[in-house]
Parts: structure tokens; sequence; C-alpha cells
């Protein structure tokens, strides 16, 4: 039988967090994932399920720190012909830029269990700021004894901002891809 601590957590500002420490995400218990417009009125889905980082709890948590790297070239939308263009020149250029980052810069806490998250996003070598709103959405101890805990996250971000800006006329007007991305995140970590 497999021994089960118990999760250490305290009160902050209204909300029940673990105590400070390193948690490392679990990419099989995660999902970092976007939504960008198609042909001006439908949406594409997809993730990038090799991620890996940290998120370092402070025991002020608006003075922990975020750090992610998401393999580019895993790329998945379920379909294998937009996933290679996807990985192309054209948008990652995963085979020159395999690895995209997140480096937060600063935390504020908005009440309750609600953050925003500052930081860099580098894609294809260049940092640009984003700002994600985080929901953390609790804390418990996994069948194998260890403390985890879990947040969400959204974005929207303009993809030319980061030099993505394939594209592609339609006859009926508009464009095949939106400029607007929104990026979805689901992440568990684990405390190292």
């Amino acid at each position: 039988m497999t021994e089960v601590s118990i999760a250490t957590t305290r009160e902050w500002d209204g909300v029940t967090i673990p105590e400070a420490g390193t948690f490392t995400i679990d990419p099989a218990h995660s999902n970092v994932g976007f939504v960008a417009k198609h042909m001006m009125f439908s949406k594409v889905r997809g993730q990038f399920p090799e991620v890996e980082g940290t998120v370092t709890l402070a025991d002020d948590p608006t003075e922990s720190t975020v750090d992610v790297t998401i393999k580019t070239a895993t790329v998945n939308t379920g379909a294998p012909d937009r996933d290679q263009h996807l990985r192309s020149g054209d948008f990652f250029d995963a085979e020159n830029h395999p690895e995209m980052t997140f480096r937060s810069s600063s935390i504020r806490h908005l009440g309750g269990a609600d953050f925003v998250v500052t930081g860099d996003l580098t894609i294809r070598g260049m940092a640009k700021p984003v700002e994600l709103a985080v929901s953390f959405e609790g804390t418990g101890v996994n069948p194998w004894g260890r403390q985890v805990a879990g947040i969400s996250a959204r974005a929207e971000v303009d993809r030319e901002q980061w030099g993505l800006t394939w594209n592609a006329a339609l006859e009926t007007g508009g464009v095949l891809v939106g400029r607007k991305v929104i990026l979805e995140l689901e992440v568990e970590g684990t405390r190292a």
C-alpha cells in the first residue's frame, strides 16, 4: 500500500494555497492548447503535448515564478498536413526554433483564486510580453503520496507579433487564418 502524505496548505488572502516550494509540470496531466479562427467563421484547436517547466511558489504568491518550455514540433491539431505546415517556416519553424518559452516577470492577485501572470512568451526567438489570466484550481495528494496543484490560464495574442504572418486570401473575402489566437492551459504540477 502506498503511504499517503498530507498536502501542506495555508490560507493567503482568502484562498487556500500550497506551502511555498517548487512544482514541476506533469505533461501527462496538463494541456497546453490554442484556438485560432479558420476561414473567418470556424475554429481550429490544437495542443502541444511536450511541455516542461516549473512554478516556484514563494511565501508571497505574487513573488512566485513560472518557467515553461514547449516543444514546437509536437503541435497537434488532429490534421497531419496542417500540423506539418504549422511546423514549417510559415509558422513555428520548428527545425530552427524547436522550443517556445514563457518566463514570468510579475504576478498580480485579483482576489480569491484569480491572478494575472505577466511574462515574456518567446516564439521563433522573439520575446513579447503576454498577460495570462490565471485561476488556481486547488491542491491535493496523488495516489503516490505526492502533493499536486492545478491551475488554468488563458490569454489572447496576435500571432503576427512573433512573425507568424502566413495567410491566404479567401475568394469570398477575408483570410484563411485569423490573427488572434486564444491560448488555453490546464496545468497540473507535482511538488518537487
